[in-house]
């Protein structure tokens, strides 16, 4: 029995300026735990979605979501939303 291959992306939104989320960062093995890894140290709120991260990880680097994803990624974004403010009144 094989291992899956652990995988990562990230996605990069503000609200106002971009007119939807950009992938900005995606990677497997060593580069999905060196991307973990970051975002643990920089306190950024990590999602786990492998069905999520598969489609996101077919796009290219800069490139918006789809808007077949946009529904997927809002309730990503709400989730992180909501953790962000815990951490910051727990600060």
């Amino acid at each position: 029995m094989t291992e899956k291959m652990r995988k990562a992306a990230v996605l990069k939104y503000k609200h106002q300026i971009d007119r939807a989320p950009k992938l900005i960062a995606k990677g497997k093995g060593a580069v999905a735990d060196r991307i973990l890894e970051l975002a643990r140290k920089h306190r950024i709120p990590i999602e786990r979605d492998p069905a999520l991260v598969e489609v996101l990880s077919q796009l290219d680097i800069d490139q918006e979501i789809p808007p077949d994803l946009y529904r997927a990624v809002a309730q990503v974004l709400a989730y992180v939303y909501r953790v962000t403010r815990k951490l910051e009144g727990a600060g």
